[in-house]
This record gives C-alpha cells, structure tokens and sequence, in this order.
C-alpha cells in the first residue's frame, strides 16, 4: 500500500523548507527519497519477511525522519550542532501529528509513531524500526558521509582543513570500527557499510594529500 499523494505533496512541501530562516531548496526532499528507496532496496534484499512488512508506515516515517527540526541544537560557540537520532526521530513523531491534520489512520499514525520511538534503541522489536535505522547509519558511511559532514561542517564555518582533521581523528580514535560493530542490525547492510568506508577512505587520502600539497595542512 503506498501513502495518499495528498499526504505525500505535504510532507514534501515542508521538507522543502530546510531551515528556521526560510531558506528554500531541494536538500531535504532528496534526502527522504533517498532514504525511503533505500529502505526498499534492503526489504527486497529479504533481510525480514517482506509481507511482514507495513511499508505506508515505514515510508512515512522515512520522510517523517527529515522534517526540519524546530528544537535546532546550537554548539556553546552559538553554532549550528547535529541532533541525535533520538532527538531526530522524536521530534519527528511530534511533526507528523501536526502535519497529518486529522487526515491521517489513527493506525498508520501510531505505527509510525512506533516506528521513530524505537529507531535509535540498541534493540528495536519491530522490524521497520530495524531496517530505518540500519538505513540511517548507512548515510554515514562511504563518500555521501563525508560530502555531508563537510556541508555539517560548513553551517559551523569551518572548512576542508576541519573536515580532513576530523577524518584522521576518527580513524586514530577507531570510530568507524566502533560504528561498524554496533550501528547495524543486519549484517548484509555491515558488510554495504564497510564497502563504503574503503571507499571513503580512499577519497579522504586524496584530500589529505592535495591539503599536505598545498601546505594548509601539516
């Protein structure tokens, strides 16, 4: 079963404000499609039964998830600082009651609802909430990880420098091992994530390298 057009046209147009300033632009709007799709491609991997699966929900909640929030966290500096998964996700369930009007299933709604409520628990028992997260912490992974903590990076006014002086100390401090270890549900989706990461590290050499050139970075 796929969510109302109406419903959908909704969503997308408060995702198409990406800020509390205004600011208008695609970002948002891709990043939901982006994750929902990929969602699709790990219920078609047959990681959970997929009849199981309550896909209206789990897409819901999809787009849900990258609804700007309206509690933005700021650094002690004053700068813009990421939220967490729980602070993402139950803000979002807080959203989703307020864009759906009344006009939403009380059904669909509570499943949703369960769905973010669970996401960022060690153990979630619902399977959507599974694949949701494991879908999630795979954006961190690989060179779309990198370009958007460089983009995170750039909201705080920093610059390449920063973010190849933050690659080299989560490689020092072993994060990636430690988010490989305990980030996913699914091993298929581990083994996509340390794919990824071989990448990225390729691409984080080149960039250490073409700093070190240049002399900004010793």
């Amino acid at each position: 079963m796929s969510l109302d057009a109406k419903l959908i046209a909704r969503l997308e147009k408060a995702l198409g404000v990406v800020d509390d300033h205004g600011t208008a632009g695609p970002r948002l709007i891709d990043d939901a499609r982006r994750l929902w799709s990929r969602v699709q491609r790990f219920i078609a991997m047959g990681l959970v039964p997929a009849e199981a699966v309550e896909k209206d929900s789990l897409e819901l909640a999809s787009y849900a998830l990258q609804l700007p929030l309206r509690r933005g966290k700021t650094l002690t500096t004053g700068k813009p600082a990421r939220a967490t998964l729980r602070e993402r996700a139950e803000e979002a369930a807080e959203l989703l009651v307020t864009l759906s009007e009344d006009t939403l299933e009380e059904s669909l709604l509570d499943r949703t609802a369960r769905i973010l409520h669970e996401l960022p628990q060690r153990l979630p028992i619902l399977d959507e909430a599974k694949l949701l997260a494991d879908a999630v912490n795979l954006e961190d992974f690989g060179v779309t990880g990198l370009v958007a903590q460089a983009v995170q990076l750039g909201r705080q006014g920093e610059g390449l420098t920063q973010a190849a002086r933050g690659v080299e100390m989560r490689e020092q401090y072993g994060y990636w091992e430690a988010r490989l270890k305990e980030g996913f549900h699914f091993e298929p989706i581990r083994q996509i994530a340390r794919q990824r990461l071989e990448i990225a590290r390729q691409v984080a050499a080149a960039l250490l390298a073409e700093l070190r050139e240049d002399g900004r970075e010793s």
